[in-house]
């Protein structure tokens, strides 16, 4: 081995390689739920156009899409207790017969807002 007399590591792909085994274990979930809030976030970006401020789909639709309900960033309950779930700046309010109302949290409205409750 050249280099450095307390050299732990062959080479940077041993190192590397090492390295990544030991973190994989705690955060594969984290990367998992990542992945699943930023799939759910752009599926609701998806259905909300620009021009508009909310949008209606069936659940069934977003289902199809691969939406994962359980997975949300956090919830927001207006003054008249209806709870809003959201993916970072998209939110969804579940509706009668099954149907989903998509909303879009602008940047002025999380002033409106106040804080988030988890």
């Amino acid at each position: 081995m050249a280099g450095r007399i307390d050299k732990k590591f062959c080479d940077d792909y041993c190192r590397n390689s090492y390295n990544n085994q030991m973190k994989s274990g705690s955060n594969n979930l984290i990367r998992n739920i990542n992945n699943a809030l930023k799939k759910n976030r752009n599926i609701l970006a998806a259905i909300l156009p620009d021009s508009e401020d909310t949008a209606k789909i069936s659940r069934e639709k977003l289902l199809e899409q691969g939406f994962i309900f359980k997975y949300r960033t956090h919830t927001y309950t207006n003054k008249k207790g209806n709870v809003y779930g959201y993916c970072y700046d998209y939110g969804y309010l579940r509706l009668e017969q099954d149907w989903i109302l998509v909303v879009r949290n602008k940047e002025d409205q999380r002033e409106k807002l106040g804080s988030f409750k988890q």
